[in-house]
């Protein structure tokens, strides 16, 4: 269950990242996917730092509202980061 909310949130923070950065944005459907990436990875990287909704959720691994709030953060914002980056390195890359 997790994963799905850091996909689903991953998602949504590539296209706010796409649509705040204009200039880096890869369209809707590759902000979307980027997003979903970086969602996944995002959520997985902060989960194994002690900072995700392991973390959050304690030893028993439930789905309490921390947990789901800790993945929907770690899904948005590595969505957003992935999507930026992925932006940068394409500007840079047509120049």
């Amino acid at each position: 269950m997790e994963l799905i909310i850091q996909l689903i949130s991953g998602a949504l923070g590539g296209n706010v990242a796409g649509s705040l950065l204009k200039k880096f944005s890869l369209g809707t459907v590759g902000n979307s996917i980027l997003g979903i990436l970086g969602g996944g990875i995002g959520g997985k990287v902060l989960g194994m730092l002690g900072m995700g909704a392991a973390a959050a959720a304690g030893a028993d691994g439930g789905l309490d509202i921390a947990s789901i709030l800790s993945n929907l953060a770690s899904g948005g914002v590595g969505g957003g980061v992935l999507m930026a980056v992925v932006g940068m390195i394409k500007n840079a890359m047509s120049k």
